[in-house]
C-alpha cells in the first residue's frame, strides 16, 4: 500500500470518527452487537473506515431508537446480574456493543490528534488499539477483591471492566441495605464516580485488583459483615505455560458444588511418582425423578398368553408310483442299535460320580496329609527351638554361676560358695569315714579342718574387696541421691527439673568430696583440696569439725615435712570417713534428712526395738527376718547378722534358686487382675518349707528337681494364689495346666485327693496367720474334714447311786 492511500484511509477514518461521535452524542443509546462488523473483518485498518459512514450513522441512529423505545425497566437487573456474574448470565448486547463504540470512538480521537506527526506511526497506534479493542471484547474480565472498610472483610468477584462503577455500587447497596449515594468506591487512593469504569484506570482484562468501599455516614449507615457468602463462586489465578519460558496468567473460577464427586481413576508417574486423577465435569448430576406406585396389583400380576408356533419350512417325503421314478441310490440302510434303559443310564452317571469323588477325595486326601506335614514340621521345629532354648538357658546360667563362684559380689554370690564347700566338707568326711580308720581318720579329718579353714580365709579376703566396693558404691550413690534436683513431670508429658538451696549445698559438699578421694594428683592440687576443705567445715564448730581441722593440719604438716604419699593413705581415709559423717549430718547438709534411714528422733525407737538374744543387743525390728510361717515371735529370733552368721558357720544353705523361685511366683501374680494379696506376703523361709516340706522339691508330674524349671501356679487359676490353692510344676507344665478349662476333666480323681491333702497340710501350717486365718476359717473342706473326723457327741451324765441302807 502507498503512502498516498495510507494517508488518505487515516483521513477517511477522521471523518467516519467524527461523525459517529456526533451520532453518539445526538441518541446517547448502545448499539446492539449484531451490526458491528467480526473480528476477522476489523483486520483491515482501510477498509474497516470509509466515508460511506453516514449511513452508517443513520441506520444506527434508527435501530437505537427502536431499541430505547422498547427497553424497560427490569433491563436494568437483568444487566445488574450479567455485570457481576457474567458467566452465569446470558451475554447483553448493548453493553459489550456500547464499549465497543466507545473503543472505537476514542480510537479514532487518538487517530485525529497525532494525524499530523507522520501517517506511518499514526496506523500503528490505530492497530495496536484496534487490538486491545479485540483484546477486551474478547474478555472483559477482571478480578476484582472489595474489602468492606473497617470491617476488612474481602469479597472477590468478577467484574467487566468496561462497566461503569454504579453497578457494582448498587449490588452492595442491596447486599449491605445501604442506600448508594452513601457508598463510595476507592481505587488506588482515589474515589471512583458512578460513570466511571475500571478500563479507565488502566485495568486489563484478566487482571486483579483491590478496591475498598466504605460509607460516607458511618454513625447512621455503619458497614456491617454480608453473611451467607460462602457458598458463592471464587476466582483465583492460575499460571499456565504456553510456550517455551513463556506463562500466562488464567483467572478461574471455582463453583462450590453440594454433590460428592465419584473418584473417576487415574495414573501415575513410574519416574517421578506423581499421581494423576481423571477430572470430573462440574455440573450437578440429573437426579432420577421417584416412581410412584411401584408396588401396585399391575406390576405384580403375571398375564399368561396362549400362541401356537408353527415353523415356515414345511418338508415332505415322496415314493416312487405311476409316473414318478424316485432314485435310490443314495438311501441308506438304517440298523437299530442296542437299547440304552433308564437303569443303564443312570447307574453309567454313577460310575461317572464315583470317580469324580475319588479323584477329590484323593486330592483332598492330600491337601490333609500336606497340612499334617506341615504342622508336624512346624511342631517339631518349635520343639527343637525350645530344646535349644532351654540348653542355652541352661548354659547362662552355668556361665553365671561360674562368673558368681569366681568373682562374688553379692551376699547371694557369697551364699552360693559356702553351699559348695559345705557340700565339698560332707563328701571328703564320707570318703574319710569310708577309707580310714582311727589314727589315719584323725589326721585326714584334721587335714580336711586345714583345707577348710584355708577357703574360708580365701572366702573372707574376696568378700573385704566385696565389701569395699560396694560401700564405695553405696556412698556415690548416697551422694547422687541428695544432690539430685527436684524433679516433676507436667501435664504437657514434659520433666521440670529444680535445684533448691539444699540440693546446691549437697552437690557442693559431694564436689569436695570426690577431690578429697582423687589419687596420684600432685602435691599443690592436694594442699588446695584441702584448703577447699577447710574453709568450709570451718563454717560450723563441734567436736567433728575439730578433729577433720587437725587432721587436715596433720596431713599438711607431713607433706611438708617430704612424707611420701603411701604412708599417709590411712590419714587421708580417716579424713574422707570423717567429712562423710559430715555430710550425713542433716545440721551441715539438711538435704540429708530426706535419704536417711534411721529416724533423727530417738523416741521414735521405743516402741520399735527388740533384744537379739544371739548378740544380745537392742535392734530396731527392721533388723530381724519377717516370716509367714510359724515360729518364735521377733523378740525371740536372731537378728540378721547372727542370722547371717549361723549361716556361714554350720547351716551353709544356697537361697538363690528359692529366691528366683519367689521373683517368678511375684510376676506371674501381677499379671493377675484380681488383687492378689498372700503371695507377696510370702517369706523366702516360707517358699523354703513350702517347697521342701510340702512339695518334697520337685514337680509332682513328671518329677523334675530342677529349681531353676519349677515354678508355683495356681491350682484353680479362678481362685487368688495361696499355698492351700498351688501346685509346683516345671515351667512347660505350669503353662499346660494354665490352660485347663476344667482340673476335673485334666487329672484323674486319684491325683486331684493328692493334691488336696497336700493343701491341707499347708493350711495346717500357716494357719496361725491373722491375714491367712480369716481364709482358712471360711473354708468349706476344713469343716467338712472336722465334722468327718471329730464326731460331736454329748457328754453322758453318770448318776452315783448310793446303796440302799
Amino acid at each position: 500500500m502507498s503512502d498516498r492511500e495510507e494517508e488518505f484511509g487515516a483521513q477517511n477514518a477522521v471523518t467516519a470518527s467524527e461523525e459517529n461521535d456526533d451520532a453518539f452524542e445526538t441518541i446517547n443509546v448502545p448499539i446492539s452487537s449484531e451490526e458491528l462488523p467480526e473480528s476477522g473483518q476489523a483486520e483491515g485498518s482501510e477498509s474497516e473506515v470509509t466515508p460511506s459512514s453516514e449511513g452508517h450513522t443513520t441506520h444506527v441512529k434508527e435501530e437505537n431508537d427502536q431499541s430505547f423505545l422498547n427497553e424497560e425497566p427490569e433491563d436494568e437487573e437483568q444487566f445488574m446480574e450479567e455485570v457481576l456474574f457474567p458467566k452465569r448470565v446470558s451475554y447483553s448486547r448493548r453493553n459489550s456493543v456500547k464499549h465497543k463504540f466507545t473503543k472505537h470512538d476514542n480510537a479514532v480521537q487518538s487517530a485525529k490528534q497525532f494525524s499530523h506527526a507522520g501517517s506511518l506511526a499514526f496506523l500503528d497506534k490505530i492497530k495496536a488499539i484496534k487490538e486491545s479493542l479485540k483484546a477486551s471484547m474478547k474478555d472483559p474480565l477482571a478480578t476484582v477483591k472489595v474489602v468492606l472498610f473497617p470491617m476488612g472483610q474481602e469479597i472477590i468477584m468478577p467484574f467487566k471492566i468496561d462497566t461503569i462503577v454504579k453497578y457494582l455500587k448498587d449490588h452492595f447497596s442491596y447486599q449491605l441495605l445501604i442506600p448508594s449515594d452513601i457508598l463510595q468506591i476507592r481505587y488506588a487512593g482515589r474515589i471512583l464516580k458512578n460513570n466511571e469504569t475500571l478500563l479507565q484506570y488502566g485495568v486489563k482484562p484478566q487482571d486483579i485488583v483491590q478496591v475498598e468501599i466504605f460509607s460516607t455516614d458511618p454513625d447512621l449507615f455503619p458497614i456491617k459483615r454480608i453473611h451467607g457468602l460462602t457458598d458463592a463462586s471464587q476466582i483465583i489465578t492460575v499460571k499456565v505455560q504456553t510456550g517455551i519460558a513463556q506463562y500466562q496468567e488464567v483467572p478461574v473460577e471455582i463453583i462450590k458444588s453440594d454433590f460428592h464427586k465419584p473418584f473417576l481413576g487415574g495414573f501415575r508417574h513410574k519416574i517421578t511418582g506423581i499421581e494423576y486423577h481423571n477430572a470430573g465435569t462440574q455440573t450437578v448430576p440429573k437426579k432420577i425423578p421417584e416412581k410412584d406406585n411401584v408396588f401396585c396389583r399391575d406390576t405384580q400380576t403375571v398375564f399368561l398368553r396362549k400362541k401356537l408356533q408353527q415353523t415356515t419350512n414345511t418338508t415332505s417325503t415322496q415314493m416312487t408310483k405311476i409316473g414318478v421314478y424316485v432314485s435310490n441310490m443314495t438311501d441308506k440302510l438304517v440298523i437299530p442299535g442296542k437299547y440304552f434303559s433308564a437303569a443303564e443310564y443312570h447307574a453309567q452317571r454313577l460310575q461317572a460320580v464315583i470317580v469324580l469323588q475319588t479323584y477329590y477325595r484323593q486330592w483332598h486326601a492330600k491337601v490333609v496329609v500336606k497340612d499334617l506335614k506341615r504342622q508336624k514340621m512346624l511342631r517339631l521345629k518349635w520343639e527343637a527351638e525350645e530344646e535349644l532354648r532351654k540348653i542355652r538357658e541352661k548354659e547362662e546360667w552355668i556361665k553365671l554361676d561360674y562368673y558368681r563362684r569366681h568373682n562374688p559380689q553379692t551376699k547371694e554370690d557369697f551364699e552360693v560358695l559356702y553351699n559348695a564347700l559345705e557340700l565339698w566338707r560332707q563328701e571328703e568326711f564320707a570318703r574319710i569315714n569310708q577309707s580310714f580308720n582311727g589314727a589315719e581318720r584323725k589326721a585326714a579329718l584334721c587335714e580336711l579342718l586345714e583345707k577348710e579353714t584355708q577357703i574360708i580365709a580365701s572366702i573372707g579376703r574376696h568378700r573385704y574387696i566385696a565389701n569395699t566396693a560396694n560401700r564405695e558404691a553405696l556412698i556415690q550413690t548416697f551422694l547422687d541421691k541428695c544432690s539430685a534436683p527436684k524433679v516433676w513431670r507436667t501435664f504437657s508429658g514434659k520433666i521440670i527439673e529444680m535445684d533448691t538451696q539444699f540440693t546446691i549445698r549437697a552437690r557442693e559438699l559431694q564436689n569436695i568430696y570426690k577431690c578429697i578421694m582423687l589419687k596420684n594428683i600432685s602435691q599443690d592440687e592436694r594442699l588446695d583440696v584441702l584448703l577447699t576443705l577447710k574453709h568450709t567445715v570451718k563454717e560450723h564448730e563441734c567436736k567433728l569439725t575439730q578433729e577433720i581441722l587437725e587432721l587436715i593440719d596433720r596431713e599438711v604438716d607431713l607433706m611438708m615435712r617430704g612424707v611420701k604419699h603411701h604412708n599417709l593413705e590411712g590419714l587421708r581415709k580417716r579424713i574422707a570417713t570423717l567429712f562423710f559423717h559430715y555430710i550425713k549430718t542433716p545440721l551441715f547438709n539438711p538435704e540429708v534428712a530426706r535419704h536417711l534411714k534411721v529416724p533423727q528422733d530417738p523416741l521414735m525407737f521405743s516402741k520399735k526395738v527388740d533384744f537379739c538374744r544371739s548378740c544380745r543387743l537392742y535392734l530396731p525390728r527392721t533388723e530381724f527376718a519377717a516370716s509367714a510361717g510359724p515360729g518364735p515371735p521377733p523378740h525371740g529370733r536372731p537378728c540378721r547378722r547372727c542370722s547371717a552368721l549361723g549361716q556361714e558357720a554350720w547351716q551353709r544353705q544356697s537361697f538363690l534358686k528359692l529366691k528366683c523361685l519367689l521373683q517368678r511366683l511375684h510376676s506371674a501374680e501381677a499379671r493377675y487382675e484380681d488383687d492378689p494379696k498372700i503371695a507377696f506376703l510370702m517369706q523366702l523361709q516360707d517358699i523354703q518349707y513350702l517347697v521342701e516340706n510340702i512339695w518334697a522339691s520337685q514337680s509332682v508330674l513328671s518329677a523334675g528337681n530342677d529349681l531353676n524349671d519349677l515354678v508355683l501356679v495356681r491350682w484353680d487359676r479362678s481362685l487368688e494364689w495361696s499355698p492351700w490353692n498351688c501346685i509346683l510344676l516345671t515351667k512347660d507344665e505350669g503353662v499346660a495346666h494354665l490352660k485347663l478349662t476344667s482340673i476335673e476333666e485334666g487329672y484323674e480323681p486319684l491325683f486331684i485327693h493328692k493334691i488336696k491333702h497336700k493343701h491341707i497340710l499347708a493350711k495346717n501350717y500357716f494357719s496361725h496367720i491373722p491375714v491367712l486365718a480369716s481364709f482358712i476359717l471360711d473354708d468349706g473342706e476344713i469343716d467338712e474334714i472336722r465334722k468327718k473326723y471329730h464326731s460331736e457327741t454329748t457328754p453322758k451324765m453318770i448318776v452315783a447311786q448310793r446303796p440302799s441302807p
